[in-house]
């Protein structure tokens, strides 16, 4: 059996993964992770290892606004058993520092 034989593709499977490979994808303003800054608002896991995210960005005018989402993807992508992935930017709800992490807030200096 080949590796990629032995990789399980079900959604309950691949989410940790995914959320890990989020968390290497880092905001270019604020030095936290894209899931970590609650920048994900959705992780959808489709049969065959399709992922839908819906995220949003710290602000509208950001700089890698056209860019990010293609960043997103390639992390997600590299998951073994991850076959596709999109990413949609919405802007609502809109972003606010309440969707970070009391702990990341406090290194941060936003309380």
């Amino acid at each position: 059996m080949s590796a990629a034989a032995a990789v399980s593709t079900a959604p309950w499977d691949l989410k940790p993964a995914i959320v890990a490979a989020l968390r290497t994808v880092y905001d270019p303003e604020i030095p936290v992770n894209i899931h970590d800054l609650g920048l994900v608002y959705a992780l959808e896991i489709y049969p065959g290892g399709r992922v839908r995210i819906l995220m949003t960005l710290t602000t509208p005018g950001c700089p890698v606004a056209q860019e990010f989402p293609a960043t997103v993807a390639a992390a997600v992508k590299q998951v073994p058993g991850v076959s596709d992935c999109e990413v949609e930017i919405v802007w609502e709800p809109p972003w606010t520092t309440e969707r970070i992490p009391v702990a990341d807030r406090l290194r941060l200096g936003l309380l």
